[in-house]
């Protein structure tokens, strides 16, 4: 295909794992620009659990693991910094098909078949998509954005319906929470990341433990205007959040934008379609330091001079 065309791009499939990888780069190394990996922390191919909103958001660390372990692999093999990283399928949810995929032609006249079709429609289910799949989505964001040089591309999977951030109906369209984590990092931040030092409380839930406040801050060319994503994974507690942008602490009024909810499972359907929208707002800072909304992403605009 390079010799019909050099300047095309190719990718090849891989497990993020280094028994995977470097076997695969020792033979088609050469001819990569790209590995494709794909991740689901909540995998309910089978079973459609639907657990509460501390569970969900506990998983929001886990891209950040995968990444960087992952990258570890890529130096190991002696290809990182010529092959990068295209994690073209990710999403919080694995969307449900219980009983597929299948091997052989169905017979879709089959009472069983269809009874495990059926079930997909589980996927459909509103109350599902909360604020968790909104900050676990910020979450993953921020940690591609922390390892930009080697993640080249990030697709989440599905779109439309099933697990994707939009659900079309023959009424219209309802936005999922995370459709406006997406909208919101698409259109907000700025076009450099920032190196950012993140230092927070801990947030527990079971076995588990994760910082209860995440971060990414992003500049324009100039670096005079700052567009900072906080998020506060705490379901019920404001958290006091201090900024500092090169050392010095913000004090007064800043633009922001919110997305948060009258409860972390707040979620939109088509009865209420604009349950969970982003708010434009201002947020005061004092020393540098400002509240962050229980359950919420803010993104900060910070003028500098």
């Amino acid at each position: 295909m390079k010799a019909a065309d050099p300047t095309i791009q190719l990718t090849a499939a891989a497990l993020p794992t280094r028994e995977w990888t470097l076997p695969l780069l020792k033979q088609a190394g050469p001819y990569l620009d790209y590995l494709s990996i794909h991740s689901y922390w909540l995998p309910l191919w089978q079973d459609n659990q639907m657990p509460d909103y501390l569970t969900c958001v506990m998983k929001s660390e886990g891209p950040e693991e995968l990444i960087a372990n992952y990258i570890q692999v890529l130096e190991e093999s002696g290809y990182r910094g010529r092959i990068r990283i295209a994690f073209d399928e990710w999403n919080l949810r694995g969307w449900h098909h219980p009983g597929f995929p299948r091997k052989t032609v169905q017979d879709y006249n089959d009472p069983e078949v269809k009874r495990l079709v059926a079930a997909r429609e589980k996927n459909l289910i509103a109350s599902q998509y909360t604020m968790a799949d909104a900050l676990f989505s910020a979450s993953f964001f921020n940690a591609c954005l922390r390892h930009a040089e080697d993640i080249a591309m990030a697709n989440i999977a599905p779109l439309v319906n099933t697990r994707g951030p939009l659900y079309v109906h023959p009424q219209g369209v309802v936005r999922r929470t995370h459709f406006y984590t997406m909208a919101m990092y698409a259109n907000l931040l700025g076009p450099h990341v920032a190196e950012t030092t993140v230092e927070a409380g801990p947030l527990a839930h079971g076995d588990r433990i994760i910082p209860v406040v995440d971060a990414i801050a992003t500049t324009n060319e100039a670096g005079t205007m700052w567009s900072i994503a906080l998020v506060n994974r705490h379901p019920s507690q404001e958290i006091a959040c201090t900024v500092k942008i090169r050392g010095i602490p913000l004090e007064g009024q800043y633009q922001a934008t919110i997305l948060s909810g009258d409860s972390p499972e707040a979620y939109n359907s088509i009865e209420h379609p604009n349950r969970v929208v982003p708010e434009r707002t201002q947020r005061t800072f004092r020393q540098g330091t400002g509240a962050l909304p229980p359950h919420s992403l803010t993104i900060l605009a910070a003028p500098v001079q």
